[in-house]
Formats: structure tokens, sequence, C-alpha cells
């Protein structure tokens, strides 16, 4: 596939020659850089490249050109490629132009010139839309391809598996692709395990288990090295946070995180009290730039990884990953924040990833197309779930068990929820049964007040209730409350006595658990406030707790 174009126009030669020379240093390697020296000539280029297929992922348009203004030649590009990135090169006196630009051709960014020096006025500004390019263009299909049943929890495995680390791909229903069949007919196995992953090279494996695929499509599964300053284990926006504040910080850091960076919040279809986000954006998003930002100071990233125990050998913690092999370092901390607890009741075991899923999985809402979907839950997460999915389904139930949904939710959330006429919220209401032969067919609930019950038809069915930490494998390491959250800082201080075995002579830091040098940040942390935003700030201070305990090794 030929690379994605950047154009830039400017009538100036001086001035384009500088705009090609530096946009060439910078994205050479990734994209197409051409240039036109008026509106006019740039049209004729992007009649070109249209009738080649090529995309265009960014136009730099100085505004004052004779006979055409950048404004106007922007009014006629965008009708060819609209999903293209637009940035104004303004002089001062131009601004208020840029201004209404924004408005009447969707202007990304306009900048002044001049916009020396590069690295600080105008790279970063580049990057940003450019990044932002990426994440949402849809090239023509060339590479990986999942052929599956809808109804196999293995595909639905396999297909979050992708998404969530962002690795495109496209899905293939065995029951109305004809693709693929084929897939399947021309395939030496002859009647292979699904689902089948096929890899851009044309190979292909049977019902392979994420780490297989993460081998074998490059993504980073096992450590660069035995040792580091600090390993993060979970990969959630606490476990990034801190990666950021580390890494830039100086400390050699490493997340092991073992599904996809994001954690539950990347799960997220609009999070829209994030500060600095009055748009709102979804958690794969959040979970993209932060990942981004992190690989820019050098942060290893292991995933899909799993942590199986953990050990003190000072000055050292050593971690032990699930393939056997083990990593040192001074500090650790443990961001694995939580999963959502297991509905009980009559057949949601067997029809968990038959129509049944946990958290919002958005790989799930195109096949909702039409249905009615039935979400559990009374939380945020649930309430974007169901903001998400109305834009898809026929109908969306939000069954609740309280009696009032501004108990346990925001309130932009719920009067959001109360203006979709898609939505409707059952209070004091509980699934007491499902039933299916190989997928969900029927939900039956029951109001607790009036006692009746009510059955059904029902394809989809998802679940957002209380949360559960996963911290078995810190059994007799660090102290927890009866529920697994780690203690940590005053919490773990009895009648003013420190932990059992506490050798420093102070008191245990703020994030700090009953083993020094192991912290804890975000919704594992017993006490913690079970928003996004916390997470970011505990994952930021537990880096300062972790330098403070360094310089005591």
């Amino acid at each position: 596939m030929a690379k994605p174009v950047i154009l830039a126009v400017d009538d100036d030669p001086q001035v384009l020659r500088a705009v090609e020379r530096d946009l060439r240093r910078r994205y050479a390697r990734e994209y197409r850089i051409l240039r036109a020296d008026s509106g006019e000539s740039a049209l004729d280029t992007l009649g070109k490249l249209k009738l080649r297929g090529d995309p265009v992922a960014l136009f730099l348009v100085d505004q004052r050109m004779p006979k055409m203004t950048g404004v106007e030649f922007l009014e006629e590009a965008i009708e060819r490629y609209p999903e293209a990135k637009r940035a104004l090169l303004t002089a001062y006196s131009d601004t208020e132009a840029a201004i209404r630009a924004i408005n009447e051709v969707g202007l990304d960014y306009y900048l002044q010139k001049p916009w020396d020096p590069p690295d600080e006025n105008l790279y970063p500004n580049l990057d940003d839309m450019l990044g932002d390019w990426r994440a949402d263009y849809r090239p023509p299909f060339t590479g990986l391809r999942v052929v599956g049943d809808r109804w196999s929890p293995e595909s639905h495995r396999t297909r979050e598996f992708l998404a969530r680390n962002r690795v495109p791909y496209r899905w293939l229903d065995v029951e109305g692709s004809e693709e693929a069949r084929e897939i399947l007919t021309n395939v030496d196995a002859g009647g292979p395990k699904l689902p089948l992953v096929v890899y851009e090279d044309g190979s292909y494996a049977e019902a392979p288990v994420n780490l297989e695929i993460a081998e074998k499509i490059g993504l980073k599964t096992r450590a660069g090295q035995r040792f580091y300053d600090l390993v993060i284990v979970g990969g959630g926006p606490s476990g990034l946070a801190a990666a950021v504040y580390g890494a830039s910080e100086g400390l050699k850091t490493v997340i092991i995180e073992r599904e996809a960076p994001g954690g539950q919040a990347g799960t997220s279809s609009r999070i829209e009290n994030y500060l600095g986000f009055p748009a709102g954006l979804s958690g794969g998003d959040l979970a993209r730039r932060a990942v981004d930002q992190a690989r820019r100071f050098e942060v290893e990233i292991l995933t899909p990884q799993e942590v199986s125990a953990v050990r003190v050998e000072d000055p050292y913690r050593i971690v032990t990953l699930a393939d056997g092999t083990e990593i040192s370092c001074y500090a650790l901390i443990i961001t694995t924040g939580v999963s959502y607890r297991k509905l009980d009741a009559p057949g949601v075991e067997r029809l968990t990833g038959r129509g049944i899923y946990y958290g919002a999985s958005q790989t799930e809402a195109l096949s909702c197309k039409g249905e009615d979907v039935y979400i559990v839950g009374g939380a945020n997460s649930a309430g974007q779930a169901a903001m998400f999915f109305s834009g898809q389904a026929r109908k969306v139930f939000i069954l609740y068990r309280g009696d009032d949904l501004r108990k346990s939710m925001s309130d932009y959330l719920v009067r959001q929820i109360e203006d979709r006429d898609e939505i409707e919220v059952l209070l004091d209401t509980n699934v007491v049964a499902v039933e299916g032969e190989d997928h969900l067919e029927r939900v039956t609930t029951k109001n607790t007040k009036t006692g009746e019950t009510e059955t059904a038809p029902a394809h989809s069915l998802f679940i957002f209730i209380g949360a559960v930490p996963t911290t078995d494998w810190l059994d007799g390491v660090v102290e927890r409350d009866e529920r697994g959250f780690l203690l940590s800082g005053p919490d773990l201080m009895q009648e003013g006595k420190r932990p059992d075995g506490w050798r420093p002579d102070r008191d245990p830091f703020l994030l700090e658990t009953s083993v020094p040098g192991i912290f804890v940040a975000g919704d594992v942390r017993h006490g913690s406030v079970k928003r996004c935003a916390s997470a970011v700030g505990e994952g930021s201070i537990a880096v300062q707790f972790v330098h403070q305990y360094m310089r005591e090794v």
C-alpha cells in the first residue's frame, strides 16, 4: 500500500521549501511529502492521488495565496479527502480567518509563521494530528483476518485481544460470509478449529492463544533485560501514568500487562469527565495516547504477559512471569485494577462468551445492530456502554438493582440516558435466569419490589457489577483486606504499630504496601475512588514514593 500523503501548499517558494524540508526531516519514513505552489495545482495533484486510491493524511496550507486562499482550497479538498487532517499556516493578522475556518472547514490547527524551532512549534502539533488520523484511518484491507463463529467464546476472545491491542483485522463470520467459507475450504487442515487466524503473509493458525498471536504479529511479549529500576504490574491508567512519570524521570521501566494496555478503562466507549477533553474521548483513545507517551520515554510494555508470583531478596523485588522467566527490580508498583464480579444466575456461566459478556465488548456492537441489548449494572461503565450500544441496537435495557440510578452513576451520564429514547432503565430489577441452546436466547428478570418476573428474547447481555481484585498471586506476600484489595500507607497501621516484619525506621509511605518497595495504585488499592482520573493521579504519585524509597536502598 502506498504511503499516506502529507501535502504542503504555499505560493512563496522560500516558505514552501522550508516546509518541505522540515516535513521530510520528521515524516519521510512513514509518509510521502508532496508540495504545491498554489491551490489550483494542489487540487490537480489531489485528482491524481484520488484516481490511484492513495490516502492523504494531512493538508498543511498557507492562508494568504492569490486566486485561492488556504480556506478556499480546504473547502474543495475535504470533499475528496474528508478524513484528512487540516492545518493552516497564518500570519499574525490572519488569526481571525483561522478561527472562522475552525467552524467552516473543521480546521484542526493553525500555525503562525515562522514556526522555528520546528521541534517545539511544528512537530508536536502535527504529531498529535497524524496520530489521531492513523487511529481513525481504515485503509483498504490487506492484513490479518479472523474466521470464526459469533457465538464462540474463543472467537470473541481473539477479537477482543486484537481490538484492544489496536491490531487491525477483518472479522469473517462463518454463518454469513462467503469469503469465510472459501478460506475454510482452502486451508490444508480440512475442517480446522475456529477461530482461524489468517496472517498477512498467508500463514494461519487454528484457535491460537493470545500469546501465540502476539508473538506472530510482533507485539513485545518478553523483557529486553533481566533487571529494571521499576516494574509495573498492570497496564491500566494508573500503570501507564506511573510508567510515564517513572521513565521520564530516569527510571528504567517495564509494564507487564496480561491483556491489553488501557485496562478496564480502555474498554469504555466514552469518558466525558476526564480533565482536558471537553468533547470526551473513548477509553481506547486514552489508552492509545498514554501508550504512545510511555513509549516515547522508552518504557517497555509486555503484552499479553502475566505475573504469577513475587518474592523479596533485598534489595531486590523479583517477579516470576507465567512462562517461568524472572525479572528483578528495585521497586514494584502493582496496578492490576479489578475485574467485574460474576453474575450469579442459572445459565450465565454456560453462556458466557455466547451472548453474555463482562464489560463493554465493542467488538460485538455491529452484531447487535437492530437487536435488543441488556446491560446489568448502574455505575458509569454501564451508562457509558448503554450510550454506546444505543447507536446500534433497537433498544437498550439497563437492569439496575437499586431504586435511583444517580446513587451510583454520574449526573451528566444519567441526564444523557434520560434523553435517549433508545434506552430504558428498569429499576429494582435483577437477572434471575438466562436460557439458550448454543447461545443466549432469553433473559428472565425479577422486580425486587413487586416480585414480578418477566422473560424476554435476547441475544446480548453485558455485565458491569461489582469490583473484584485479582490478587491471589500476592497471598502471603503483602497484606490484603477481606476482599483481596491491597492495604497501603495508614491502612497498614494497627493501633499505631507498623506491619509485622517491617524493617525501615519509618512508617509506610502513603501508597506503599506491607512490603517496603512494593507500592499499589488505582482500583486494586483498598479505599480507592474507582475513577479514571484518580487512578492516573495515584500512579503518578506512587513514583514520587518510589524515588524516596530508592534513596534508602
